[in-house]
């Protein structure tokens, strides 16, 4: 299985936290029924998704309902308990990867180092951005294909529409996958709009997605794919991204030039 390891060098100079890598080991007691290979339904999505976040909560740190991480991202998202139709649950990881993912069930889940480094503005960018790949559907085309690899689809299984039991480390595999997964550019692009909508919508401060992916550029400069490539895998062509927010906010009126955009040195989440 691959390991989820988006540390970075700079965290090793912040406040020690009590922190682990996600943990995405066997799943114990798991099992995954007739789910379908082709004919992969909304419902399909939603139950795999779940299975697979419910199983990730029970095997890492998640914050508890007073720890500060919590209390931040309550505040900040208390009101979004529905977006869009899609009814959402929020909980923190604390573990030291940078990440941060929505699935078709509503689960969204944010790694705390990501809220060490990311303003309130940038998180509600970020999430927003993870809330436009579950609405287009791209989590949906995610847990499909991880399914089908965790499964090893063969010809014979295809053809029927229908597939075996996961087993305890498919279910873990499954997971991996779906984390792993990056979406086309369109995709991304289409999640950025989503993000952007989303932030005027609520008048969020939109620069506030502009400065987060100046940020994952800094961050992936110079860095080599052996430490932190899936939050940057998944988010690709930062600085351009972050021009197109640019252009675009300028566009709508709203653009307030935020300065220059460093990564912090000491944790925002107190």
């Amino acid at each position: 299985m691959k390991k989820i390891t988006l540390c970075l060098l700079f965290l090793g100079a912040m406040n020690a936290v009590s922190a682990q890598k996600i943990n995405l080991g066997k799943a114990a007691g798991v099992v995954s029924k007739g789910a379908k290979a082709f004919t992969f339904t909304n419902e399909d999505a939603v139950k795999l998704s779940k299975e697979s976040v419910d199983w990730m909560d029970k095997n890492n740190p998640v914050a508890g309902p007073k720890d500060p991480y919590t209390v931040r991202l309550n505040k900040l998202f208390g009101k979004h308990k529905s977006q869009d139709g899609l009814a959402l649950n929020y909980k923190v990881y604390k573990v030291k990867d940078i990440n941060a993912f929505a699935c078709a069930d509503g689960s969204v889940r944010v790694f705390s180092s990501l809220m060490d480094i990311m303003t309130d503005d940038e998180l509600l960018a970020v999430i927003g951005h993870e809330i436009g790949h579950v609405k287009n559907q791209d989590t949906k085309d995610a847990i499909k294909s991880a399914y089908m690899k965790a499964a090893a689809l063969d010809a014979a299984s295809s053809a029927s529409g229908t597939v075996a039991a996961l087993n305890e480390s498919q279910v873990g595999k499954m997971a991996n996958d779906f984390l792993d997964a990056s979406h086309s550019k369109k995709q991304e692009s289409q999640a950025d709009t989503y993000s952007y909508d989303f932030m005027k919508a609520n008048n969020y401060n939109v620069v506030g997605a502009y400065s987060a992916f100046k940020k994952l550029a800094l961050l992936s400069e110079g860095s080599t794919q052996t430490g932190f490539e899936k939050m940057f895998n998944s988010h690709p062509d930062s600085e351009k991204r972050a021009q197109a927010i640019k252009k675009r906010a300028e566009k709508d009126g709203v653009w307030k030039d935020p300065g220059t955009v460093a990564i912090p040195k000491t944790k925002l989440t107190k």
